[in-house]
């Protein structure tokens, strides 16, 4: 069963996120799972930290888009919107080159606030780094529709 409100596509959602931030550092959506997310990222240069090896603001960036993006298809947005409120991230190795993987999974889908964990993984499948991602979710306001 599926906890999407909505069914969307990689494809769809990579259109949405056309010319943002995410766009523009390379994150992709690859997959919609039931009830997880996925997105990539290519480690080059352009997103290395001055020591040749994956900042870490670029983890959390990863992970909170990841995550802010399946928040956001679990709501109604003709009444709710979803605002990040706080995100953690443990790194746990160092990636000079190749594509990242997050995973965005919920663990807890409440009306008022969701809590997503988030795992990015190298290509060998090995774990980069961990998050959680708090989303407060509240009534859309009337000029942000």
């Amino acid at each position: 069963m599926s906890i999407w409100r909505t069914e969307v596509t990689p494809e769809l959602l990579e259109r949405f996120s056309r010319g943002t931030f995410a766009d523009r550092i390379g994150i992709r959506i690859s997959e919609v799972g039931p009830d997880y997310l996925r997105a990539t990222l290519t480690v080059t240069p352009a997103v290395h930290q001055p020591y040749g090896v994956l900042h870490g603001g670029v983890s959390v960036a990863l992970a909170e888009t990841v995550g802010s993006v399946a928040a956001n298809l679990c709501i109604d947005p003709e009444r709710l919107e979803c605002f990040g409120q706080e995100i953690n991230a443990n790194h746990l190795r160092s990636v000079a080159s190749g594509v990242i993987t997050a995973t965005a999974r919920p663990y807890h889908i409440g009306s008022r606030s969701h809590v997503w964990g988030i795992e990015i993984r190298d290509e060998r499948g090995r774990l980069v780094c961990v998050s959680r991602l708090t989303m407060a979710i509240v009534q859309r306001r009337e000029s942000a529709k």
